[in-house]
């Protein structure tokens, strides 16, 4: 996904989303341990991709912050 896919989705979106990369993470990091796989860059992109959704929901969360004070 890139940045402006993810910035269009909203919190609750970008929430099960990125519980979702993270259990196909999970689950590509557990067949590695078994056998290689096929294509070990899709290891970095998932990576990538939550890290780049916990960026984009900490800058929503501090907006908040920013909104109430």
């Amino acid at each position: 996904m890139d940045v402006k896919q993810i910035r269009g989705l909203s919190l609750v979106e970008l929430e099960e989303k990125l519980r979702a990369v993270r259990e196909q993470l999970f689950k590509l990091k557990f067949q590695k341990a078994m056998i290689s796989p096929k294509n070990p860059l899709i290891i970095r992109g998932l990576r990538r991709d939550v890290a780049r959704m916990k960026t984009i929901l900490s800058e929503r969360e501090t907006e908040q912050k920013t909104k109430k004070e």
